[in-house]
């Protein structure tokens, strides 16, 4: 019986990505997210690869093409997509000083608008009938922010 993927071939498709993109089977499995014996048991043969699997390699390097990977056609890796280059405009001063009040007050009602969503969504799980007062919202770093209503 004849399977649609050659797990041999598959596991040196994956050895080529690896060295490509100059990664360790350990550092490749973290980059993943997946556990380092998957990748053990990929490139020995035992297994053959989930969907999800497969899923998170083309999704974390995009320079992979599906069809290649699973079946060997198309081309081989391209080779990983070149930094893109920062151009940067200095603004005049008067500019630089508008856009930054525009992007804080922008930010600020983003800020906001989030803020009473989500405390329109812990309302939701109260149990109480009364309106909700004040939110605290305590943070990793032992301080804290209390939003009034």
């Amino acid at each position: 019986m004849e399977t649609l993927l050659d797990n041999t071939k598959f596991a040196k498709r994956l050895q080529k990505i690896m060295e490509s993109h100059e990664l360790s089977a350990t550092s490749f499995a973290e980059k993943l997210s997946v556990g380092r014996a998957t990748i053990s048991h990929l490139m020995a043969g035992r297994n053959k690869p989930s969907l999800d699997f497969v899923m998170k390699v083309v999704d974390t390097f995009p320079n992979i093409e599906l069809e290649w990977l699973l079946y060997g056609k198309k081309t081989t890796p391209k080779p990983p997509p070149p930094t893109p280059q920062k151009t940067i405009i200095e603004p005049q001063e008067n500019s630089q000083r508008n856009l930054s009040n525009s992007l804080q007050k922008t930010t600020e009602e983003k800020t906001q608008k989030t803020v009473q969503k989500n405390i329109e969504n812990i309302g939701a799980f109260s149990s109480s009938k009364s309106a909700i007062k004040r939110v605290i919202i305590f943070l990793e770093d032992g301080t804290f922010e209390s939003y009034e209503m």
